[in-house]
């Protein structure tokens, strides 16, 4: 079928990369009939959006805050999805199913593989909101020990420990108050919205490790730029974005993309383009 159509939805969107990081892909792979758009849609709206979609759609990407809200609105989800209730993926199948997957998750084990990061004997996570979830499921996979959560509440501090015991993960909760204490781990993954870590940059170790901050505007945080002043490796935003999207064009397109290089600078001009 020509003129497939993809798209990102959430809200707020207008900031979105996701159309940059696929156009560039399917620029690279010559998909010269396939558009990818954004559309704001809160979880209201979702319902109707899902609705009118035809044949012509190959997939949707969501953001917040709509990666539970699809859930009951798809015919099924992966044991990746299912494993944080969470979807970023939707992909329509030629029989007219919707799927959904969670590409965050396999994208961030991706991105530290990239960097040389394959195992951690223990790491550390800033933040208990919905990505720290699937930053405890990526660790699943490469960390053979503990991993510290630090937090700002009981409650908070409950979840996180919850999901630990869902995901096989031995999971230690500490105070935000001793937030410090995390730039300590050999891997530090950061997924508190902008600003919340810049008190930390002047606590940055002299040799610290792997930082994985999740923000990718403004970039570099603060603690990234401490952290990269040190000599430690520093994983941002556009890392994560780059290797979920590489993850959902496969997806949808049915094609190994291999564009990551061409997806990534695309979103490094279009981030130049907004300073």
């Amino acid at each position: 079928m020509s003129g497939r159509r993809a798209a990102v939805l959430g809200s707020p969107i207008e900031h979105s990369l996701s159309p940059v990081l696929h156009r560039a892909a399917y620029r690279e792979l010559g998909l010269d009939d396939w558009s990818y758009d954004r559309f704001e849609i809160d979880e209201a709206a979702l319902p109707g959006f899902i609705a009118q979609m035809g044949p012509e759609w190959a997939g949707l990407s969501l953001t917040m805050p709509l990666k539970r809200a699809i859930i009951p609105l798809l015919d099924g989800i992966t044991d990746t999805a299912a494993s944080v209730e969470a979807v970023n993926t939707v992909v329509l199948t030629e029989d007219g199913r919707r799927i959904g997957d969670n590409t965050d998750i396999p994208g961030l084990v991706s991105a530290l593989r990239e960097r040389g990061v394959e195992k951690v004997a223990s790491a550390a996570v800033l933040g208990a909101g919905a990505t720290a979830s699937s930053a405890l499921a990526a660790l699943s996979r490469i960390c053979s020990g503990e991993v510290t959560a630090y937090v700002r509440s009981q409650a908070r501090a409950d979840e996180m420990r919850q999901w630990g015991e869902r995901l096989g993960v031995p999971v230690r909760t500490a105070d935000w108050a001793d937030a410090a204490e995390a730039l300590t781990a050999p891997l530090v993954i950061a997924t508190t919205p902008a600003g919340t870590t810049d008190a930390l940059a002047a606590a940055v170790p002299d040799t610290p490790g792997t930082l994985f901050d999740v923000l990718y505007e403004p970039w570099p945080t603060p603690l990234a730029a401490a952290w990269t002043e040190r000599g430690g490796a520093v994983l941002g935003g556009l890392d994560l974005l780059v290797h979920q999207a590489v993850l959902q064009v496969e997806q949808m397109t049915g094609r190994a993309p291999g564009p990551l290089a061409a997806m990534r600078a695309a979103g490094e001009r279009a981030l130049a383009a907004r300073t």
